[in-house]
């Protein structure tokens, strides 16, 4: 009798560039929530906590008109892609730091380690999704059909998050303070983005200048699923325009250091 030769599949380098990113998503999500009792509760407890004293101050204390009604949907509609974002530009920080001795021993591409880190953020964001539509649904906002900016809005949110964490994550290993300035900007951007505010909100010509913001077109699109009146398409152009250029100073800084930070992890 011949014996039966069981051949594996091939696959192509992009099959197992996303197999590979897969696993280390999934990997990377169950080592976060395998010790936590709230597990999923927790990618949604923070936004919610911050939604709540951000209504409470600007609705209940001061009386002042910012962003749309209800207020709460409004705020919700940029903070929790803002967790996304503030999330994963973090770990980015440690992205090559905490995974050094995995990193030197296995031949994928080292993009994957960045890359994995703003899959798994994005997840935990998708999950949060809910959480706004519940909202919404309470407060009575109405669902419009701009709603078909969202996959866009994620879209043009990833190249961003993909370029800003290349630039980061080998920088970092030779400059170890980037990691606190990288807190300190995140902590400015916060304010300096249209998320408690709206673009229509700012005086006039600074709206112009926020617009070079690329969060500030990403939160547009998010928005217009319950605020039309807030997509503005200038800052969503500017916007990409800057995420782009941020995607391709990313590869160009990962391919120029990537050697280096081998040898230095």
């Amino acid at each position: 009798m011949s014996a039966t030769v069981i051949q594996r599949p091939t696959w192509s380098p992009l099959e197992r560039y996303r197999h590979s990113l897969w696993l280390l998503t999934v990997r990377d999500l169950r080592v976060r929530y395998s010790t936590s009792v709230l597990g999923y509760l927790w990618s949604i407890l923070d936004p919610l906590v911050m939604a709540a004293i951000y209504w409470f101050v600007f609705t209940q204390v001061f009386h002042r008109e910012v962003g749309e009604q209800p207020y709460i949907v409004f705020l919700l509609s940029a903070l929790l892609p803002w967790m996304w974002f503030n999330g994963a530009v973090g770990d980015c920080t440690r992205a090559f730091l905490r995974e050094a001795r995995l990193i030197r021993s296995t031949k994928i591409p080292r993009t994957i380690w960045v890359n994995r880190l703003v899959l798994s953020k994005g997840i935990e964001f998708l999950a949060s999704i809910p959480v706004l539509a519940l909202f919404a649904v309470f407060t009575g906002a109405q669902l419009q059909w701009q709603v078909v900016f969202f996959p866009l809005a994620i879209a043009l949110q990833t190249l961003l998050l993909v370029g800003v964490g290349l630039i980061v994550a080998p920088l970092v290993v030779f400059f170890r303070d980037l990691e606190r300035a990288v807190k300190l900007i995140l902590r400015f951007l916060f304010y300096a983005s249209p998320i408690i505010y709206g673009l229509n909100n700012l005086p006039h010509g600074f709206d112009r200048i926020a617009a070079f913001n690329p969060l500030s077109g990403i939160f547009a699109l998010y928005r217009s699923a319950f605020f039309p009146e807030q997509l503005n398409w200038y800052p969503v152009i500017a916007g990409t325009g800057v995420s782009l250029a941020l995607l391709a100073i990313g590869f160009a800084v990962f391919r120029l250091t990537e050697r280096s930070v081998l040898k230095e992890i």
